[in-house]
């Protein structure tokens, strides 16, 4: 069974009423991203880092994954499929897709500030004076700007696997992540869905552009994998 690694950001989640990571302004929900989304943020203003993740949290907590979330998980019944994403949602996990790697952390989990390895499913809002077990302060599990993706090591050579690679939803102008698709065996086939396109064709070898949204895009990818299998 052939292995396609999806690699999907902001666009997929967006058309499930989830708002991209920020504004042509540069702003995040009205918010400077170094106030919201960097330690120092976190250290200046801790209150205003979690009532801003809990308003995400709770925006998450009302809506669904959409049809391209669904054609995504259904790719399973013909490919072993993984998911590397750069949404810290959890849409492609109630999707029903089996493998995935959250490179920028998930918002329903939460960690301790002074130990990464202590993680906690989380639904509520997180206040101050919710403690880990070493009576440290929790923080959301997101990686913020300046700290390092733990997970990107797996993801790399998850990516070094891939006989098809499907990009979705994502500009591949944020690193490390936009940094995988070098990592891909030479004319690996490559399916880049956007409505708005970043690369042209003759970027990379084999590369198939359907500029489209997500939701029609993947259908668009579907069929065209299917006829290959």
């Amino acid at each position: 069974m052939k292995k396609i690694v999806v690699l999907t950001g902001a666009g997929i989640s967006a058309e499930s009423g989830i708002k991209t990571f920020r504004d042509a302004d540069g702003l995040w929900e009205g918010h400077d991203i170094f106030e919201v989304a960097t330690p120092e943020g976190f250290a200046k203003n801790p209150l205003l880092v979690l009532e801003f993740y809990n308003q995400r949290r709770k925006q998450l907590l009302e809506v669904s994954p959409n049809k391209a979330h669904y054609n995504i998980a259904a790719l399973e019944k013909n490919f072993c499929v993984d998911i590397i994403t750069q949404n810290v949602d959890d849409l492609h996990e109630r999707a029903k897709s089996s493998k995935i790697i959250h490179l920028h952390g998930e918002l329903l989990k939460v960690r301790s500030s002074i130990d990464e390895q202590e993680i906690l499913t989380w639904k509520k809002d997180l206040t101050i004076g919710d403690l880990c077990s070493k009576k440290s302060q929790l923080r959301p599990h997101i990686v913020w700007f300046g700290e390092m993706v733990p997970l990107l090591d797996t993801a790399i050579e998850i990516t070094k696997k891939a006989d098809i690679l499907v990009i979705i939803g994502t500009s591949m102008q944020v690193y490390p992540a936009a940094s995988l698709i070098h990592y891909i065996k030479p004319k690996t086939p490559i399916y880049f869905i956007d409505p708005k396109p970043s690369v042209q064709k003759n970027d990379f070898d084999n590369l198939t552009i359907i500029k489209d949204n997500a939701i029609n895009g993947t259908s668009t990818l579907l069929k065209l994998l299917n006829k290959k299998v």
